[in-house]
Order: C-alpha cells, then structure tokens, then sequence
C-alpha cells in the first residue's frame, strides 16, 4: 500500500556489591494436567520493592540445569542469579543446535565462539564450568536430565517462532521421559526486563502512550556468586570454526540448504541489463569495507573485534563493555589504539546519524554477550559525568550517547510488542517472529497442504492489510504466507538506510529460512517492486508473480541500466520526513479513502487506528525518510525478461498514484507474455474488493500449476 506512512518479569533496583545476592521475587506456577503437559512452568519476577534476606528462602535440594542460548554473560543475567540461589548444584549447558547455529552468519559464528570461550572463563573463575553438547536441544536435555538427575531447567524466553518450538519440544521430550511415579522437573523461563512493567496487559500499543506511563527503567544486576560443581562431569571442549562450519553443514542437510546456491553467482548469466543490480544484490548486507589504514594496520592488544572480517564488536563481556566506553567517548578523542579503532569503525559504519551502534554491537547484543539494560546503564551514567551528575531534559550532551540509547530503548519496544503478540487471541491472525539480520519481523501462516503462496504489503502498510485475504485463499486449498517488511506495522523500525533491494533480500530470505519452498509471490504497489526483483534476480525462487499495482516503470528500448544501492541521507529528506509525517497523521483517512474509490466503507477504524499507531513507533521518520531516494530505476520490463508468462499484472483502473492507461499500454507494449487483469478499484484493490482479487489468485496460480504439471510431464 503507497501509504507513505510506516507506521511477568524481572524487576530490580540496582544493588550495591556487598548486597548482590540479596533479592526478592515472585513465583508464579501453572500446573497442567499431566494426560496433556506435566512440565512445571515458572515465569519469575525480581520486585524491588520487596527485600528477601540472604538464606530466607529454602535453598533447593535437586541440580539445576542453566540452558545458555542468547544470553551468552554472567553480568546482569537474572537467570543465572535465581538459579545460583535456588540450589546448591548448578550445571551451566550450551548446545550446539543447528536450529540456533544455522540462522546465524560466519562472522557471528566466530563470534559464538569467542563469547563461549569467554564465558566458560568467567564461570570456571566462580568455580563452574560450561558444559558443550552437540545435537538437537531437546535431547541433550533429556539426557543431560538424568545424568545429574536435575529438578529444574533454567532458560530465558523467547519470542522468535522457532525458539518457542524448541522450547516446547524440550518440554515435551522432559514430559516423556518423566514416569507417573516419579516428580516432574520445573521449567523456569526468565527474562531480563527493561522496564518495571508487573503486568504486559499494562503495554498500550502505541508508543507515545507507552512513553507517557513513566514506567521506571531497571539498572542491571551484579554478578552472581555460584555454588560450586560437585560433580565428576565431561564438560567438552569448543569446537574450531572450521569444525563448527563442518557440523553445520552436516546436520542442515535440509530443504534450507538446497537453496544455498542462490547466494552465488549462477543467477547473473540470466540477463546483462541489470548485471548492475545483480552484482548490488550479490553483496553481504553486513558487509563493511575498511579503510586502508586498518586493514593494513595489526589490530591492538585489547580489540574488540575479534573475528577475522574484523566488521562486529565481539568477545566476551569485558571487551564489549569496554568498546562501549569508547563508543560513548567518541568525541573526547584518545590515544588508546584499541578506542581509536572503535572509533574508526563508528566513522565507517553510520550511514546515517546514531546507525553506527546497531551496526558495530548488534551482534553482542543478539548472542547476548552483554544486556540492553546494561548498555543503557552505562550510557546514562557517561551522560550524568559530562553533565555533573544529572540528565538534561533538553536532549542528550552527545550524539553518541542519543544513539545508543535510542537504539535499546526501540529495540525493547518492538520486543515487548513481540512478547505480548505471543499473548494476543484476537485479531486478524494469529502472528509469528522471525529474526532476519538480528531485527524482529512479523509474519502469519495459515493452511496445512496445497500451494506456497506469499503476500507482500506496500509502503505504510503490515501484514494485515491482507486481512480478508490470507484465511480466504487458503481455505481455496492454498497455504498462505503474509510477512510485515523491516520498517513498517509491528516489525521492528531500526536506525539504518532503507532501499528497495534490501526488503527484496528479506523477502528472499524469507523464502529460503522460512517457507523453504519456491512460492507464488503476491506483492502491492512497492512490495510488488520488491516482488518483481526477487523473480528477477532469484527465480527459482518464485513460481508466480502476482502484482497488484505494482511500482516501478516500463522502459522501451536496450539502453544500459545502473543501479547503485548506496544512498545518502540529506537534511532535506530529514525535514521532508517530519513534515510528512505531521501531514500524514492529521489527514490519514482522507488519504486512505482516495486509494479506495469503489468501495471507501472499507477504510474502517481498525485500519486507520493501526495506521496511526505504527506512526508513533520509534524509527518511523527514518523510514519515511526513504521516500526521498528510492531508486525505481531498474524497469519491470527488464525484470520481467524470461519470467513474462509466470507474471500476472492486475491494476486498478482508479488508482490515484498512477496513469492506470498509459501504464496499461506500456505494459501491453514492452512486456509481451505477460497476463493482465484490469480491475475497477483503486491502489490497494486486494483490501477494497478482496473477494474478486482471492477469486483471481486463486485461479491464476492453479493454472499456473497446471502448465507446469503438463511442461514436466511432457519431459
């Protein structure tokens, strides 16, 4: 939709070191009936404004298992606390999971390795160790289980789908293994909160509602005092990266990894048109090129980027932690070569203001290897020493600090949206999280068998705006996917430069981890941009294409296309944002209602509320300040070439944001091959007339089915 507009826990007050192990908390346990799921299940809360003296509560006499997964530290880890105090064994597990390991990169592999090294230190300087196990988690545990006869299985919570999977499988592998006679273990699920929020039904869905609450922000824990490790155990030994990679490709053997060639360079033989948007496309999107004076310079003592492409913050706590000190102090200056590097690095990575601390500490932050609240912690507490101790409400003294601060406040947001979704039991469907490139993206599913058929959405718009069309398909004998792009709806809204080909690289990677099957692609206005470049650059990954008044230009003639996915952000398109932004909100559904001219009652409350509460989340104006370079400079005519006859365009003859007669002829003109439906709707006709377009997706990917039926039977 061309809507240019994006859109129980711990709770601790800080404490001093003599006190760390001094905390209260609150237990809550749901007992399921054991025909259905005996597992034991406990969601903690540490409340400060309750005091439990040290040794007041009776110690557990049973082993505990700590499950390490993205939690990689012993700083600020409730987890580790609460289990520390509850018993008087506690056996620390990382596994190696080619669920966890196989959505990882290289470089954050490395960087796995280098936390755990760091971690089985630190634990084995309190007198534990880490032990390291390969397989699948959940039999690992069970296992595990009954070799140190465990009452309980620490793990933090999580929100991404696939996690929640592998949460559930261990529970249920724990209840099967568990005889009727016998106690069944606890499953204590924890989470390190941001704020002191004692109930999630207290979340409002928009931000600036979630901002006026003042909810107080929770300083992070020190570290726990362990109990000792009184058994004989093997504990296992790290793996290399080269093992690791041999491992992992061992166990991936799966639908995921037929895909693998994509990645290359076989797709560019297809066309030389757009050889230039090929080569863009073929480009890690984590890559980051460096200067010549560190690439030829040896890296300090004291680096914090440990791996060998040298592009990430890494290590264990300690580094990190102190990489942050420099980051922070990065206007100071320094003669410490290891902070010079840092900020050499901030220089390279922001591509816009503040983007340079997602880039360079994501990846910490994602293995866990220090917390969003301690990096906040620690931001705030360099802003109050260059402010004499206090915090001016007029802005933060640095940019440095505003950014990382920024960062971790939006980065909780859109967790505790994706917390509480898991919750929700109305709505439109039922959502999943799925993390590409570290940021949270969500997306539904519905229907068990028949054709893949995925729905992407327009600028402004989510995954709902398919809201009469997702069930409806799929109840045509279809199982239909929908996602939210990076950027817009309840995906996460990060502080980066958004392009055409980077939500084109989401949408293939979505195919590839997520449907793992080729799909018929439907996409509107810029998503089905975004839909024409996958078929374009990915084919085989696409069975269909579907466009649903679609963006982008017809160009007649051979003349040579460039295409550059570096863009540069203007203190015009930063103006022009806020001012579009402000225009927006005051004039919503009159807006909406001209993208809607046949039938207008369908810009109903719900849309226009989700609207204007997407507009409130952090990073919007950084989404809406995309509008100013995108780069549609690579014609559909062109991505067409060789895919034309797999290619229905269906256009609303009353759209507003296009000549629907001259793009018509052009398309009839330049495109030959391809099917063209004319329909008397305007820009978003899936949503104003969504019976007739399910009809016509219906019948277009059975007849495509068909063809393909009869080419491979005829082979």
């Amino acid at each position: 939709m061309a809507l240019l507009l994006s859109s129980r826990v711990f709770t601790h007050s800080f404490l001093p070191k003599e006190k760390h192990s001094s905390f209260s908390y609150c237990i809550q346990r749901t007992r399921l009936p054991r025909a259905s799921f005996p597992v034991k299940i406990i969601t903690m809360s540490l409340r400060a404004s309750m005091e439990l003296e040290s040794g007041a509560s009776e110690t557990s006499k049973g082993p505990a298992i700590l499950w390490y997964k993205h939690d990689l530290r012993i700083d600020d880890h409730p987890g580790l606390l609460a289990a520390s105090q509850q018993h008087r064994t506690l056996v620390p597990l990382y596994v190696f999971d080619h669920r966890i390991l196989s959505r990882l990169s290289d470089e954050i592999l490395e960087l796995l390795l280098f936390a755990l090294d760091d971690l089985k230190k630190s634990l084995k300087d309190q007198g534990s160790n880490l032990m390291i196990r390969f397989g699948s988690a959940e039999s690992v545990i069970a296992e595990l289980l009954k070799e140190v006869q465990a009452t309980s299985i620490y793990a933090e919570e999580e929100v991404e789908y696939e996690m929640r999977q592998m949460l559930d499988a261990v529970k249920e592998t724990l209840t099967a293994a568990v005889s009727s006679a016998e106690e069944c273990p606890r499953m204590v699920l924890w989470r390190t909160p941001f704020y002191d929020i004692k109930n999630l039904d207290d979340l409002p869905a928009s931000y600036d509602d979630f901002k006026k609450l003042k909810f107080p922000i929770v300083s992070p824990i020190l570290s726990a005092k362990l109990p000792d490790s009184e058994m004989n155990l093997t504990w296992g030994e790290l793996p290399t990266l080269e093992d690791l990679k041999k491992i992992l490709d061992k166990s991936t053997r799966t639908s995921k990894n037929k895909w693998k060639f994509i990645e290359g360079e076989q797709f560019i033989a297809k066309s030389t048109k757009i050889d230039s948007l090929r080569k863009v496309a073929a480009k890690r999107s984590d890559q980051n090129i460096l200067s010549n004076d560190i690439t030829q310079r040896k890296r300090p003592e004291r680096s914090a980027f440990v791996t060998e492409q040298g592009n990430l913050v890494g290590g264990g706590t300690s580094l990190v932690l102190d990489a942050l000190a420099a980051y922070l102090r990065y206007l100071e200056g320094t003669a410490r070569y290891e902070w010079q590097e840092v900020h050499q690095k901030l220089r390279e990575t922001e591509s816009r203001e503040g983007a340079s601390f997602g880039a360079l500490f994501g990846a910490a932050l994602l293995l866990g290897i220090i917390s969003r609240r301690r990096v906040h912690y620690e931001a705030i507490k360099y802003e109050k020493e260059r402010n004499g101790g206090f915090l001016s409400p007029f802005g933060y003294s640095a940019v440095s600090v505003a950014a990382v601060v920024n960062t971790v406040l939006s980065m909780e947001w859109y967790w505790l949206m994706a917390l509480k979704g898991q919750m929700a039991t109305e709505g439109v469907c039922a959502f999943r999280i799925w993390r590409w490139n570290g940021y949270l993206i969500q997306y539904t599913v519905s229907g068990s068998e028949g054709s893949a058929i995925l729905l992407v959405h327009g600028f402004g718009a989510f995954l709902e705006h398919y809201r009469d069309n997702i069930s409806r398909i799929a109840e045509g004998g279809n199982r239909v996917w929908a996602i939210t792009l990076l950027g817009f709806g309840r995906s996460e809204k990060p502080n980066m430069v958004y392009t055409e080909l980077m939500w084109a690289r989401l949408v293939k990677d979505f195919i590839i981890e997520v449907v793992r099957e080729p799909v018929h692609l439907v996409g509107n206005s810029i998503g089905g941009y975004c839909a024409a470049i996958v078929a374009g650059l990915w084919p085989d990954l696409t069975q269909s294409v579907v466009l649903l008044n679609s963006a982008g230009n017809i160009m007649p003639g051979d003349s040579a296309v460039v295409y550059s996915d570096d863009r540069q952000t203007s203190g015009a398109a930063w103006l022009g944002a806020r001012l579009l932004l402000l225009y927006l909100r005051l004039n919503i559904r009159n807006i909406v209602k001209s993208f809607y001219p046949s039938r207008p009652d369908r810009v109903d409350d719900w849309l226009i509320n989700e609207m204007l509460r997407a507009s409130h989340d952090p990073g919007v104006l950084v989404v809406l300040e995309c509008i100013f370079s995108f780069d549609l400079s690579v014609p559909l005519n062109y991505l067409f070439e060789g895919f034309e006859k797999k290619i229905l365009f269906i256009q609303g003859t009353r759209d507003p944001l296009s000549d629907s007669r001259s793009k018509l002829a052009m398309l009839k003109a330049h495109c030959k091959g391809i099917t063209i439906r004319e329909i008397d709707a305007g820009h978003c006709p899936h949503d104003e007339l969504p019976a007739e377009i399910n009809s016509v997706i219906q019948e277009w990917v059975v007849s495509v089915e068909r063809k393909a039926f009869s080419v491979s039977s005829a082979r």
